[in-house]
């Protein structure tokens, strides 16, 4: 009897591509209505960008609704996608983000299997390290979160890839302008 195949984290993942470029956090203000979030993918899909990371929530206004986007791709095209992306009649303001004028978060929950105790520490260690809490504890698995700027996030993942990851779930990237900036 065949068995299922487990997936892990350190299953081998594609090469990146060395013509796109990573890094760009997009914020949207957009109409809370159906289809507004198909019409913009469209927009990156016509380019050949990736859509990386994607937040959406309702506003302080229930009739409009808030988009983080992490993104990548080519750098030249970027400004044209900003550029089409605020002509589409839902949008109502779009902009690219820069890290020194923004707040940007990220949440990860990692489960990890610890069936001994000095497998259990140090996972524990590391991510006490990060600033993360456990959430859930059992004689073989821990759920950790970790919490933070994006680059953070990564780094305890990499340390954690070591031992037995069997789930991971990020939140994508959260953006505020800081001071008076408009998100």
């Amino acid at each position: 009897m065949a068995t299922k195949r487990k997936i892990t984290t350190a299953d081998k993942k594609p090469a990146p591509r060395p013509d796109l470029i990573g890094g760009h956090t997009l914020s949207m203000y957009v109409n809370n209505e159906p289809g507004v979030l198909m019409r913009i993918c469209q927009v990156f899909a016509r380019r050949a960008y990736n859509i990386d990371s994607l937040v959406v929530s309702q506003g302080r206004d229930p009739r409009f609704s808030r988009l983080t986007l992490g993104i990548s791709g080519d750098p030249a095209g970027l400004s044209q996608i900003i550029m089409q992306c605020t002509k589409l009649i839902d949008v109502i303001h779009c902009f690219e983000h820069m890290p020194q004028d923004a707040v940007v978060r990220e949440l990860a929950m990692i489960k990890v299997m610890v069936k001994g105790g000095e497998k259990r520490t140090e996972v524990l260690q590391i991510v006490e390290h990060f600033g993360g809490k456990t959430v859930d504890l059992t004689e073989s698995s821990i759920i950790v979160r970790i919490e933070g700027a994006s680059d953070k996030v990564d780094a305890a993942m990499r340390l954690l890839v070591t031992y037995d990851i069997v789930e991971t779930v990020r939140t994508g990237k959260v953006v505020m302008a800081r001071g008076e900036g408009i998100t």
